[in-house]
């Protein structure tokens, strides 16, 4: 930081470094917050979950494509003989060339008279490690450091949910409880590993542990108001049958809380960074402070609401169209079990990422310090 005509300049991007009094409150808050996400974490950490292994009745294996026919196709089976399999036939079916690298299915005598081998499906595992790749060269070439950081993070996120809420759930924990220790703990370490420990990180932070806290609240209320059971589907009946100590509603509410965080990070940093470099700049009150950020708010929320519906909409596209060429009234299918839980998924989140804007501008503007005439005072009551 260089001392420019009377004036304090900070390089781009730095962000005014907060008094000791304001980095005492925020941890004040935020220690203990961390700190109990961390022991619900150890009391709830699941044992060894025991799925069932393999494919029931089978045995995957790979191989590759050499010739195909009319009705039938030839593979060499990996480490294995070579095989004549039957063309997959169906909707959505397999389509097989001379060379394509498969996945087969090996069940002796499972049709009398018939093949030994069934191809189930294609091998995908070089195109998506080519893609993945390709992914981190592009964040790691644009973002440099924080690119880095911002993986690192993304894989912290993967490990809780790979390590923790899955297992928790299929081991019978409260599927909203693990969800929420879960998300607090992917939102400390990806928040700080990201954008690092300052002030306006813990503000973003405390803004989105309040704004999960509504989610949930509100997803609470109306999955109960609505009478609805987290049974919406064929797979959800399968969990259901298969995982019978699953609280299938709770499941429902744990994918609402999962869900909002993505969301809900992007705002409250957004925020959070927003009110403190206006700060910096100076030249208004808190009041003046607090309004000028909440009409960023409104433009970044109107985005992201947009794009909310737009990202439903588009995993949804099949059923959609399905309702859209079907005999049954459009009123009977938005209040199916189905399509409610999709609505409240879209309406709880959307919810509790408006509520997230004034909730972390207000936080922000609370520890900011305001920026006059060279020098920082804390905002005034």
């Amino acid at each position: 930081m260089n001392r420019v005509g009377g004036r304090h300049a900070h390089s781009h991007g730095d962000l005014p470094e907060a008094s000791r009094r304001t980095r005492r409150i925020v941890a004040a808050v935020l220690i203990p917050a961390a700190l109990v996400t961390l022991i619900a974490m150890l009391v709830m950490w699941p044992g060894r979950v025991d799925l069932p292994g393999g494919t029931s009745g089978g045995e995957r294996v790979l191989g590759t494509v050499t010739a195909v026919a009319a009705t039938s196709a030839t593979v060499q089976v990996d480490n294995g003989p070579v095989t004549t399999v039957d063309l997959p036939q169906g909707p959505g079916a397999v389509t097989l060339a001379d060379g394509d690298e498969v996945v087969l299915l090996h069940f002796p005598g499972a049709v009398p008279g018939g093949p030994d081998y069934t191809v189930v499906d294609h091998q995908r595992g070089g195109g998506l490690t080519w893609l993945l790749a390709l992914t981190v060269a592009v964040i790691l070439v644009f973002g440099r450091w924080r690119g880095l950081t911002s993986l690192a993070g993304l894989a912290i996120s993967f490990a809780v949910l790979l390590f923790f809420i899955i297992p928790a759930i299929l081991e019978g924990s409260p599927p909203l409880l693990v969800a929420v220790v879960g998300a607090s703990a992917i939102m400390f370490a990806a928040l700080y590993l990201t954008h690092g420990v300052t002030v306006h990180t813990s503000v973003a932070v405390a803004g989105t542990l309040a704004s999960l806290i509504v989610t949930g609240l509100l997803g609470a209320a109306f999955t109960a108001a609505l009478h609805l059971t987290g049974v919406a589907n064929d797979d959800d009946s399968f969990l259901s049958v298969t995982q019978g100590s699953i609280d299938m509603r709770g499941l429902l509410l744990a994918g609402i809380i999962i869900g909002a965080l993505g969301v809900l990070d992007d705002v409250t940093v957004t925020q959070a960074t927003t009110v403190a470099e206006m700060a910096q700049a100076g030249g208004t009150t808190c009041w003046g402070l607090y309004r000028a950020a909440i009409r960023i708010g409104r433009a970044h929320v109107a985005s992201a609401v947009n794009t909310i519906v737009l990202a439903y909409a588009g995993t949804s596209l099949p059923l959609l169209l399905l309702i859209a060429a079907g005999p049954q009234p459009v009123g009977e299918l938005l209040t199916s079990e189905f399509l409610s839980q999709e609505i409240l998924r879209s309406a709880v989140g959307t919810i509790g990422l408006v509520a997230s804007v004034p909730i972390t501008t207000a936080l922000a503007t609370l520890v900011a310090e305001i920026s006059v005439n060279g020098r920082h005072r804390l905002p005034q009551p």
